[in-house]
């Protein structure tokens, strides 16, 4: 056999196998490349946005308001409480019973007050005898020295005592005085008219004196207490106006301030705001402890805005993408106050200018310096721009 033949044959396959890898990597480099010019195309070609895609910060007048919250309460109400200690008795008014202004409501045991006025009167008739005694006395003695018969020194010792047993008497009174006023504390009487709330002791129960027996409330005057931030309260005013929402009641209903708390409370620093409203225009009766929400209207002022969900909250501080040049540009932002406006949350904005286009909320993240195509910048719908 001859030698050049297996020579050959390597030759062959040699030659063969550069061929095939010299193809693959052909192919592989044209793949690259065509991928390549893909995405520097799709880097080059910009975002394509509709006009409704993009608003323009707007200057719109604005109502401005404050969020308020808290629960019902009655303007009058009273918490009956033992005047004296002893055992309760004749207590029959239950949660819910109506109860008149110095109706009585129940009684402390008044057998040891009895007693006790009993002897602080007959001390002061005791003490009135004998004043009698030393004013006849006084009198004889003074006859006696007008005729001569005793020195003036027995008419001064007289004297003297009758003033004693005067005073004597005097204190004694104002003892029986104090033990009348005792008796009158076994009766307790409720001090408003109004219905109860609470009964918060028993019948034949042992109370000390300041136990709390009922709760009276006059549900004919209700009104809100609101806690506010002291930021808050700044704006508001007595008489200022404020829309609730009741629960239990399918229509809003309109309230004023009536009173602000000059001092902030210890610990939370809120101030507490005191909002009335007439309940005689109501179809239903309401009760004390309602949770009431609502918004309390602080007055109009001219401003920059953009819907509420066009404000990224991503970054430590607030911004808009905005778009300059053709390319995304964030610009952070000041929020502050919001308004509904046709069912659209608006928030007033610092630090942009008016007219600025802003991309829409709606739009997912864009990455700042994003190339992006566009119409001009839709503005906000007509009936929007004065928010009402």
């Amino acid at each position: 056999m001859k030698r050049w033949i297996p020579w050959m044959a390597a030759a062959i396959v040699v030659v063969l196998v550069g061929a095939g890898g010299w193809r693959a990597m052909a192919a592989r480099q044209a793949q690259q490349k065509a991928l390549n010019d893909t995405a520097t195309l799709r880097a080059e070609a910009p975002l394509q946005l509709s006009a409704n895609e993009v608003l323009a910060v707007q200057q719109q007048s604005l109502s401005l308001g404050v969020p308020v919250s808290g629960s019902l309460r009655a303007v009058n109400s009273a918490m009956v409480k033992a005047r004296t200690g002893g055992e309760l008795q004749g207590l029959t008014v239950r949660e819910g019973d109506s109860i008149k202004a110095g109706q009585e409501v129940a009684r402390i045991d008044s057998t040891e007050a009895n007693a006790r006025l009993r002897q602080a009167q007959q001390q002061a008739d005791a003490a009135r005898s004998q004043v009698d005694i030393n004013q006849r006395q006084y009198a004889n003695n003074r006859a006696l020295v007008d005729q001569g018969f005793i020195s003036a020194t027995a008419l001064v010792t007289s004297q003297a005592s009758l003033d004693a047993a005067k005073s004597t008497y005097q204190a004694a009174v104002a003892a029986a005085d104090v033990a009348r006023k005792g008796l009158d504390d076994t009766v307790l009487r409720s001090p408003i008219s109004g219905l109860v709330s609470q009964r918060l002791a028993q019948p034949g129960e042992r109370v000390a004196i300041d136990t709390r027996i009922i709760e009276v409330v006059d549900l004919s005057s209700l009104e809100l207490e609101a806690l506010l931030s002291p930021a808050d309260s700044v704006t508001v005013r007595v008489g200022q106006k404020a829309l609730l929402a009741i629960e239990g009641l399918t229509s809003p209903v309109s309230a004023t301030v009536v009173r602000i708390n000059p001092s902030a409370q210890a610990g939370s620093r809120t101030v507490p705001v005191y909002l009335r409203f007439d309940q005689s225009k109501l179809d239903a009766p309401l009760r004390q402890g309602l949770f009431v929400q609502g918004r309390l209207d602080t007055g109009r002022a001219d401003v920059l805005t953009v819907p509420l969900d066009a404000v990224r909250t991503d970054k430590p501080a607030p911004y808009l993408p905005t778009l300059k040049e053709g390319r995304v540009v964030y610009m952070p932002v000041k929020t502050g106050t919001r308004a509904v406006v046709n069912g659209q949350t608006l928030v007033a904005v610092e630090g942009v200018p008016a007219g600025t286009p802003v991309i829409a909320g709606r739009i997912g993240q864009l990455r700042e310096g994003t190339a992006v195509s566009t119409a001009a910048a839709a503005p906000l719908s007509a009936a929007s721009r004065t928010a009402p």
